[in-house]
């Protein structure tokens, strides 16, 4: 079945970077596009970025557009989100996510604290 495993959440200073993994198995990872959403206390979940499968086309959110990079390693079955010049209001937990035959799949979420 489909799973997505997240890490690379964990306390971080405004101004500072992390980085994000997301670990896919389950499906032919290299087909389908992927995204990061996060969802901050009290916020509705929210899209971050998507990389599309076949040609690694980006898009992002206009708040993270600049300082977030999304990326894939098919070889390893892997999307990554490099988070740059990191803010307060970046605080979330962050999901890696999947839409597969037409069936939405999220990962159990990695919680990023930006905090002085």
């Amino acid at each position: 079945q489909v799973q997505l495993v997240e890490s690379g959440g964990g306390l971080v200073q405004p101004g500072g970077s992390l980085r994000l993994s997301c670990a896919a198995s389950g499906f032919t990872f290299s087909r389908y596009s992927m995204s990061w959403y996060r969802q901050a206390p009290g916020k509705e979940r929210e899209l971050v970025a998507t990389i599309t499968s076949t040609y690694g086309i980006t898009n992002y959110a206009d708040a993270v557009k600049g300082r977030f990079t999304i990326s894939r390693d098919n070889a390893k079955n892997t999307v990554y989100l490099q988070m740059n010049s990191l803010k307060p209001e970046d605080t979330a937990v962050y999901y890696c996510y999947v839409r597969y035959y037409n069936n939405n799949y999220w990962g159990r979420g990695t919680h990023v604290t930006v905090s002085s």
